[in-house]
């Protein structure tokens, strides 16, 4: 019988395995991108800039600048 010891040595496994962790990765890195902005949002409308120019500065949608803002008032 095929074990799984046996199953994650096949070349198989390792690639699919080795894709599997380079798309969590690459995931990973996007959403720490978009959480990034999103903190960016409350000192940049305290400084006076505007919804717009906020959204427009950090390649966010306005709805997504004034839904970070209401959370954090």
């Amino acid at each position: 019988m095929f074990g799984l010891s046996e199953l994650k040595q096949t070349r198989v496994y390792q690639q699919a395995f080795a894709e599997g962790e380079q798309k969590g990765k690459q995931e990973g890195r996007q959403e720490g991108r978009q959480e990034g902005k999103l903190l960016a949002v409350a000192p940049m409308l305290a400084a006076g800039l505007t919804v717009e120019q906020i959204a427009q500065a950090l390649d966010l949608t306005v709805e997504d600048v004034k839904k970070t803002a209401q959370q954090s008032e």
